[in-house]
């Protein structure tokens, strides 16, 4: 699956939103405002501004809706969940090429907020896979202490883990360890 560079950013950048839920065991990724700035810093969105606390709220209702496609059982409901907030967003496509970067695409309009910029540019992202028939690609980790989101960009679709490094080494040396201790017992 080809995908262009502008839209794997945009679809690292949902990742690691979605990622910084709070899940059982894991504390919020975007506890305060500092947290917010330092996401928005680290995924080179520009044009941040001053950010509040009703940013903080509104880039975790973003997030939220997010991992509502992740977790969209087919295409209609992915399609459905990406128009309503691209939608909500008030996308205003325009090309644009800054800081170092070639021509693009923006979605968001020029004032938008943190929220809506997420929501349309990444938002467009999500809807490209949907586009391209690949909304199956939009997992969570298989392992059973781990439910983070990725995107399968494997060329079969084979991806099981977050990472392989982590989690999927992780679970092949537990197997590997149990067929040991079976085999010697």
């Amino acid at each position: 699956m080809l995908i262009p560079h502008d839209t794997r950013i945009a679809l690292d950048t949902v990742v690691e939103l979605v990622n910084t839920a709070p899940e059982t065991e894991r504390a919020d990724g975007l506890p305060d405002v500092a947290a917010l700035y330092g996401f928005a810093e680290r995924h080179h969105i520009s044009g941040v501004g001053v950010l509040g606390e009703k940013d903080l709220c509104a880039v975790r209702e973003v997030r939220s809706r997010f991992a509502d496609i992740f977790a969209a059982g087919d295409a209609r409901a992915a399609a459905d969940l990406v128009n309503a907030l691209v939608a909500a967003a008030g996308t205003t496509p325009q090309l644009t090429n800054h800081d170092g970067y070639d021509w693009h695409v923006h979605y968001f309009a020029p004032d938008a907020s943190l929220a809506d910029h997420l929501a349309a540019d990444c938002g467009m992202a999500l809807a490209f896979i949907v586009v391209a028939g690949e909304q199956e690609r939009l997992r969570r980790c298989e392992a059973p202490d781990c439910r983070d989101a990725f995107v399968d960009l494997s060329r079969n679709r084979s991806r099981r883990y977050c990472s392989s490094r982590t989690c999927g080494n992780r679970l092949h040396v537990a197997a590997y360890r149990a067929r040991r201790r079976e085999a010697a017992g």
